[in-house]
């Protein structure tokens, strides 16, 4: 069985933002654009999901009415070639909830919990794509066995467009102040 047989024609072609616009919200789910390829991203686990949507509602509470917290949100990082981002949460400026596509000028944090298969990419990958993009924080999530998961933080440095480590939390995943990153956390 060969590729062609397998994945559709729109899926092995060099796509443009434009031809992207105008896909609809389920050609859209569960892919991101890199370089104009689409890269097709395996189904999340309930784990991560719920760990998503637990940070994403505590980010929200905390955030205030000037900023908004979400998931499954695509975030544009550069139109040529077409880089399209998706990651797990998004911290964005509020006023900017219809604007589309939201660019990282908008987008304060963004937040990846590293599932297996996707180590490289969040630790790597993605890291230096949403600084050379401008977004001043990135977290990373590591779950651990135990449960209680671990979130590295990055703080981005203007000068050189890339992030120098934070601080690293460990602990339940509660919201308290916004950004402070002492999300209930405890350092670890």
């Amino acid at each position: 069985m060969t590729a062609e047989m397998v994945t559709p024609a729109w899926m092995r072609a060099q796509i443009s933002a434009e031809q992207y616009d105008s896909w609809s919200e389920e050609q859209c789910a569960g892919i991101e654009i890199v370089d104009g390829m689409v890269v097709v991203s395996p189904s999340d686990s309930k784990r991560h999901n719920r760990l998503a949507r637990i940070l994403a509602n505590a980010l929200d509470a905390a955030a205030g009415p000037g900023w908004n917290a979400d998931t499954d949100f695509d975030v544009r990082l550069q139109d040529v070639p077409l880089t399209n981002r998706r990651p797990d949460v998004i911290v964005y400026r509020a006023e900017t909830i219809d604007l589309t596509p939201t660019r990282p000028e908008h987008v304060l944090l963004v937040v990846e919990a590293v599932s297996p298969g996707s180590e490289t990419t969040d630790r790597i990958v993605k890291v230096d794509q949403f600084a050379r993009a401008g977004i001043p924080f990135y977290w990373r999530i590591e779950q651990a066995a135990t449960g209680i998961p671990i979130i590295y933080t990055y703080v981005l440095g203007p000068a050189n467009r890339s992030y120098r480590d934070s601080e690293i939390f460990t602990g339940p995943v509660k919201a308290t102040a916004p950004f402070s990153v002492t999300v209930d956390l405890r350092p670890l």
